[in-house]
């Protein structure tokens, strides 16, 4: 007989049996037989009777009499009689003799004697029909003493049978009795377990459960199809009634997950019918599975006190706002389904176990919309993170997105190979960072507008989870760049339009880009080779070997094609290459470097030849000699572990101030600190740090020398003195020499980040390459999180392959979070983005 057909019988049985109770009560009465034999003569096959014999009563068994008596209508209900059987005084048969008249009860099946029962255990009707059915199902109920023999039960019922194990105090009592009598509906479903033995109670909870009390788990042993794994364990959270384990039965015997394809309205489950909630959790199509795993990830916290349903918006046109992630229906008649947007799982098993919180839920949404508009300026005033108040300020305006190719499951490859190089955002629409980087996205297209060879692109991974995860994507937003049989590259840098732009280009060109004549080197250094490149104003850098340097060659090589898409990289090692050296008065192996389109060209001889060494060098000579710190720049500075000699200005400094700085910058002790400036009108943010450094922010310009990384110490140029190279010169060997007094002092707390996912510093750090054991192999890189993640990252473009091997698993585990409908719903960023048009 099936699961589902014992059910069926199960609850037929049951209701039978309550229906027969009712009819029955107050006519099963006491039968009585004048003698044994008469008795005995009578019995037939397959009825079973409970017999107790007695001469003529006497005052003291008169209490057992009023109680077996009574007992009569209850066992009456399970095809048991109770018989009083007379003896005549002249018979001293083994019933009748003295020591057992009135002393025991016989429980009999046909004429065979099952058990005798002291009439000392039969003190009530609870005990009576608990012992007599505890006798009756001695196969159907195991008692149990060790924890031994309960994992032994268990791991025989394993893939096989659930287990319902009960613990009562003392047999003979009213829970005694119900589990005795759940038994016997249900004993031919589940294995039934009694203990006695507070010991074992205390070893299978993993509480310390009040042992004065009874007790009752269904252990889920059947879905257990692997003798390692565990049954998972439901307590019956309701005092032991057969009425409440009636339904704790019933609603561990129902789906745990009911997908369902209807308007929620008529839906009916069994937790509806037995006066429990029904959550349905939203889903879609494309992220099915992972819905699925997050349903029943909530279906086994909210056991026995919801039902949870999977509801697909595809099957059925939902008149609700599309962010919604939850529905609550409760078994009220005429209560409204309530649709909510709820951030995690602990927010969906609090909405079942407080019953207020759907109110409180309703209320704080009603009060934002009404809010939203008033406060809309407000929230850009304290927001702790300029992401956030830009997606804030733009959520009502439309994005220019008509230039950029929207990317689905269908055409994703297809459009790969229908162009030279196809950039692809990856993001999420309801994720804050996706939204911002979006509208950066947006400038880029109108920047790149016409550009040959280049189309923008974008995929939604909310609407889009499969490729995403095929595509090895798991961090939004993530940028990458497709070329026809090559390796995608990853941008890990700033998501500004002009870094986003200039990377996309850049990578249009080989790095390092291999130049065949010396008119060809000459014009890389002055910005004229290749075209594609000649309108960006970027530094070009060549690197120049002869035959007879092939290690450093292919260092530099595999430097390039890490450093690919951020810097301007050429090479040549024709038979020339000696000669176009000595023109810049270096020999080979060297890097000739040309800031200002050739019109002055840096040598450096290259002395170290290793691939770490290599990218170490050009990142420090692509440095500024004398750089305006920006918010994009900062962190490439702040790795140097130098101390800086910052000019703060309220806007461009002058001409002389840039000549006498520049003068210091490329002096003889320009190894030991930085020298740059900070235009405030540019840099606003440089307000808050002198206002760290003084308290208010002092006269400009200011010339200070900070040293972050020892001390933190802030020295003050002294005002009333012009800034000139011998000035500061002068005031730097004071300051060497301890005769300067610090303006101000740093505290040594650490400047953190408000939240683990705004360290923006840490990601933006250039990760080590991991070199591969043969030359000229590209590394294999992780991919770079975006803004939000906590992965370090750098300026440097990651090669690698899609992975194919992406799991389901990765894409949608279940956990805190509502995975699938639930990320781009989330609550923390329904303010952030839902005008956007992209949701």
């Amino acid at each position: 007989m099936s699961a589902q057909k014992d059910r069926w019988v199960s609850s037929l049985v049951f209701l039978l049996f309550c229906a027969c109770s009712i009819l029955r009560s107050g006519s099963a009465s006491l039968q009585q037989e004048p003698s044994p034999q008469h008795y005995f003569s009578g019995l037939e096959a397959g009825k079973t009777s409970l017999a107790f014999f007695t001469p003529t009563v006497s005052p003291g068994a008169q209490p057992f009499l009023e109680q077996i008596e009574s007992s009569a209508e209850a066992l009456q209900d399970y095809g048991i009689s109770v018989v009083k059987v007379n003896c005549p005084k002249e018979d001293v048969s083994r019933y009748c003799g003295k020591e057992n008249a009135l002393r025991k009860a016989f429980l009999f099946r046909g004429i065979r004697l099952i058990r005798e029962f002291p009439t000392d255990a039969l003190f009530d009707v609870n005990s009576i029909v608990a012992n007599v059915l505890f006798a009756l199902l001695f196969n159907e109920v195991k008692y149990v003493e060790t924890l031994a023999d309960f994992e032994n039960i268990e791991n025989m019922l394993k893939g096989k049978s659930n287990m319902v194990f009960a613990y009562v105090p003392a047999t003979g009592t009213a829970e005694h009795r119900a589990v005795m009598e759940a038994a016997f509906v249900y004993g031919t479903i589940h294995q039934f377990v009694l203990t006695t033995e507070a010991a074992l109670l205390k070893a299978t909870s993993h509480d310390d459960p009040d042992v004065s009390s009874a007790w009752l788990l269904f252990c889920h042993c059947q879905r257990a199809t692997e003798p390692a794994q565990p049954c998972r364990r439901t307590a019956l959270a309701q005092p032991l009634t057969l009425l409440n384990i009636h339904r704790h039965l019933k609603l561990m015997g129902a789906p745990l997950v009911t997908e369902v394809a209807e308007d929620p309205e008529k839906i009916s489950t069994v937790h509806l019918q037995l006066g429990l909630p029904l959550v349905f959790i939203l889903s879609q199509t494309e992220t099915h599975e992972a819905d699925r795993r997050t349903a029943e990830f909530v279906a086994w916290q909210l056991l026995g006190k919801a039902g949870v349903a999977l509801l697909s918006r595809d099957l059925v046109d939902l008149n609700v706002l599309h962010r919604s992630n939850v529905a609550l229906k409760t078994p009220d008649e005429g209560m409204p389904i309530q649709y909510l947007v709820l951030e995690d799982t602990d927010e969906v098993i609090t909405l079942v176990e407080d019953k207020n919180k759907v109110k409180q839920i309703q209320e704080d949404e009603q009060e934002e919309e009404e809010d939203e508009d008033e406060q809309e300026n407000n929230n850009q005033d304290i927001q702790d993170d300029q992401v956030v108040e830009a997606v804030s300020r733009d959520k009502k305006r439309e994005l220019p997105l008509e230039q950029i190719r929207v990317l689905t499951e269908e055409n994703f490859h297809p459009s790969l190979q229908e162009a030279a190089q196809t950039v692809v955002l990856f993001y999420a629409s309801w994720e804050a960072m996706s939204l911002a980087v979006l509208r950066s996205y947006s400038e880029v297209a109108s920047l790149l507008k016409g550009t040959p060879g280049v189309v923008l692109s974008r995929v939604n991974c909310w609407d889009w989870p499969g490729l995403c995860s095929q595509e090895n994507v798991t961090q939004f937003p993530t940028l990458r760049i497709y070329k026809e049989g090559q390796q995608s590259v990853t941008y890990g840098g700033m998501w500004a339009p002009e870094e986003l732009s200039s990377f996309i280009l850049l990578s249009q060109v080989s790095c390092p880009l291999k130049l065949a004549t010396m008119e060809e080197a000459e014009g890389y250094l002055r910005g004229e080779f290749p075209s594609e490149l000649s309108s960006q104003q970027h530094p070009s850098l060549l690197g120049v070997f002869s035959t007879a340097t092939s290690e450093a060659r292919e260092a530099f090589e595999e430097a390039g094609n890490i450093l690919s898409g951020h810097v301007r990289m050429g090479m040549y090692f024709e038979d020339d290459s000696l000669a176009l050296s000595q023109k810049y008065s270096v020999s080979p192996p060297a890097l000739l470097l040309a800031r200002s389109r050739g019109r002055s060209v840096e040598s450096i001889p290259l002395s170290k030849h290793s691939v770490q060494d290599m990218l170490q060098m050009i990142r420090y000579e692509l440095l500024d000699i004398f750089p305006e710190i920006t918010v994009p720049n900062l962190p490439q500075y702040l790795q140097l572990g130098k101390p800086f000699l910052i000019l703060f200005s309220a806007g461009d400094i002058s001409q002389g101030e840039s000549k006498e700085m520049l003068k210091v910058a490329k002096g003889r002790a320009q190894q030991a600190f930085v020298a740059c400036w900070l235009n405030l009108k540019k840099t606003p943010v440089g307000h808050g740090i002198l206002r760290t450094y003084f308290s208010t922010t002092p006269s400009l310009p200011v010339l200070l020398w900070v040293n972050l990384h020892a001390g933190g110490q802030v020295f003050r140029f002294p005002s009333e003195q012009p800034i000139t190279e011998m000035n500061i010169l002068s005031w730097l060997e004071k300051l060497q020499a301890g005769l300067e007094i610090p303006s101000s002092t740093l505290s040594e707390e650490d400047w953190k980040p408000p939240l683990p996912a705004y360290d923006f510093l840490q990601m933006m750090e250039p990760p080590v390459p991991e070199l591969s054991p043969q030359p000229g192999h590209t590394p294999a890189q992780h991919p770079p999180k975006g803004p939000g993640g906590d992965t370090a990252r750098g300026d440097t473009a990651t090669r690698e392959e899609p992975s194919q091997e992406s799991t389901a698993e990765e894409v949608g585990s279940p956990g805190r979070g509502l995975r699938g409908t639930a990320p781009r719903l989330a609550a923390r960023d329904k303010q952030q983005g839902k005008r956007h048009s992209e949701l």
